[in-house]
């Protein structure tokens, strides 16, 4: 009798092993194979939440067909401790362990409502948008410029909610005190900046920032980046620059991006000021004649005035035979490599040619005819402008 009873026993304890192991299976391949979404969805991680409100939101949404399986899955895995929040667009399709990489990997937020506080040459702007994440696409909800009498609503809601995700975007080409001035009006910030770093030393791009993030913090992190952007290009020069230090490319590479916002034509700009500087000519380029007069601090706001132009000053390349002694602006990773890798041309000269980008010569002839064509150009447009003007812009 007993001998039965412990038969039975074990057929029972290996049908129950045998369906336990099924069952692991099951969960294992539930786990891995794709989700049940059929469009991307925003998925919101709330500071202190846990993975047992986290995977019952999924399930609402419908991006998991099993709460429960979600959560073994993420023991198992031992991520359940590293969920971050954020908010995070989950796609189409996505499998839960996919989904738990995404919640738990960290970073920057990938969806949801954001403001960007954008830092460009010519102003400071603050815009409000929101991901749409079926169609991933950004709805702005309000966008004004920073330091503006009146805020948007928009604004001052979306600031103060737990989810809003904050950046701050430099655009390429700004000065080190414009940047410095733009942070000091972020609101969201704290802390103050000692002095106006280096110019050039800040490495335009955007910058994930939260509520009472450091101002010299952010300076640090943009001058870090700044570094390696720059070690980069150098390591990469060409052998005959005529430039000797990392400081000289940094000062090309901040001519080039003030002078072009047409990324094609970077490398033949660069090459412009590369042969002018192999034959000893003066490089004769307005921008920094302007950073001479303004200092970094703003834009000129007027055309240069021909004293200036004849004006002795550092900065003046109509008159200094050689770089300037600082760079003029901070340029990107596109115009540092510009200036370590320019194009190959006899190319001495160059001039608007109406289209945005620029018409190259070798010869000073052949220059004299593109100055000549651009200054058609410009009176035609001029022309067009004051007829709007005397129509109030109809037609």
């Amino acid at each position: 009798m007993w001998r039965h009873v412990a038969a039975n026993a074990i057929t029972f304890l290996m049908v129950g092993l045998f369906l336990v192991g099924g069952l692991i299976i099951w969960g294992k391949s539930q786990y891995d194979m794709p989700g049940p979404l059929s469009q991307a969805v925003c998925v919101q991680v709330e500071s202190g939440s846990n993975m047992r409100r986290v995977s019952q939101n999924l399930a609402q949404q419908g991006a998991v067909s099993s709460s429960a399986i979600f959560r073994i899955g993420a023991d198992y895995e031992e991520k359940t401790s590293q969920l971050k929040a954020g908010s995070f667009l989950v796609e189409p399709g996505a499998s839960m362990q996919e989904i738990v990489d995404v919640i738990t990997r960290g970073g920057a937020s990938t969806c949801g409502t954001e403001i960007v506080y954008r830092v460009g040459v010519n102003r400071v702007s603050v815009q409000v948008r929101e991901l749409d994440p079926a169609t991933n696409t950004f709805a702005e909800l309000a966008q004004f410029d920073q330091g503006a009498e009146e805020t948007p609503a928009a604004y001052t809601q979306t600031r103060d909610k737990a989810d809003v995700r904050f950046r701050v975007a430099v655009a390429e080409g700004v000065t080190s005190w414009q940047v410095v001035n733009a942070l000091n009006g972020v609101d969201i910030m704290e802390g103050n900046v000692a002095a106006v770093p280096a110019e050039g030393s800040l490495a335009p791009d955007s910058y994930e920032v939260r509520k009472g993030d450091d101002r010299a913090a952010l300076i640090a992190r943009m001058e870090a980046a700044q570094e390696t952007l720059l070690a980069a290009a150098w390591e990469a020069r060409a052998e005959d620059l005529p430039v000797e230090t990392p400081e000289d490319l940094l000062i090309l590479a901040s001519i080039i991006e003030k002078e072009t916002g047409v990324a094609e034509e970077r490398r033949q700009v660069a090459s412009v000021f590369v042969n002018r500087l192999n034959q000893g000519m003066r490089l004769q380029t307005d921008p920094t004649v302007i950073y001479g007069i303004t200092k970094g601090e703003g834009v000129l706001g007027r055309g240069l005035r021909r004293s200036e132009l004849r004006g002795e000053t550092p900065y003046n390349t109509y008159v200094i035979p050689a770089l300037p002694p600082t760079p003029i602006a901070n340029p990107g990773r596109a115009s540092l490599m510009a200036a370590a890798q320019p194009d190959e041309t006899l190319y001495i000269f160059f001039v608007a040619d109406g289209t945005g980008g620029h018409a190259f010569a070798v010869t000073l002839d052949e220059h004299n005819r593109n100055v000549a064509a651009w200054r058609r150009i410009e009176a035609e447009q001029g022309a067009a402008a004051a007829g709007n003007a005397s129509t109030g812009g109809n037609n």
